[in-house]
């Protein structure tokens, strides 16, 4: 199975990053987590991503709040799938990281997640390794028929509480 690779932009982005590792583990999917800022360590950022293909990733994710050019950094130097997470924090709460991630130019895509959306983040690139893996798929939609049993009961027990 492929790796999922993470990486944050500093150290205050763990929060979020927790999130994406506990629904990697959750799953059984092989994960590094690593932390490259785009600014203060962009050669071992790039070193990361040219090299990501080659040691078994398969997607990867970007964490980084404020300027937030951490996932655009990692896509510009690799093929692989790479999942923005903007992180909220600094002037603008997390409105300047969502708006760097999500405006990517023409031919280097990341795809972006909801601020501080670890667990989507995780949950897309195991959808994204899943589309080679009938295994991970099966897990997959075993989660979300969890999820859909999960809010039926909740559906039941306000009906009943509060519906004559």
């Amino acid at each position: 199975m492929k790796k999922v690779g993470i990486v944050m932009g500093s150290a205050s982005d763990l929060p979020v990053i927790e999130k994406a590792v506990e629904t990697l583990k959750s799953l059984d999917i092989p994960y590094e987590v690593h932390v490259y800022s785009a600014h203060r360590t962009a050669n071992a950022a790039a070193e990361f991503s040219e090299l990501a293909r080659k040691n078994g990733f398969g997607a990867i994710i970007a964490a980084a709040g404020m300027a937030a050019h951490l996932a655009g950094a990692i896509a510009a130097r690799t093929t692989l799938p790479v999942i923005g997470i903007p992180c909220k924090g600094g002037a603008m709460d997390g409105l300047d990281a969502l708006l760097s991630t999500v405006q990517m130019p023409s031919g280097i895509p990341v795809a972006t997640v909801a601020l501080n959306g670890g667990v989507n983040a995780a949950l897309l690139a195991a959808e994204i390794i899943a589309v080679g893996d009938e295994k991970l798929a099966a897990k997959l939609d075993e989660l979300r028929k969890a999820g859909e049993e999960k809010t039926l009961r909740s559906d039941a027990e306000v009906s009943a509480k509060f519906n004559i």
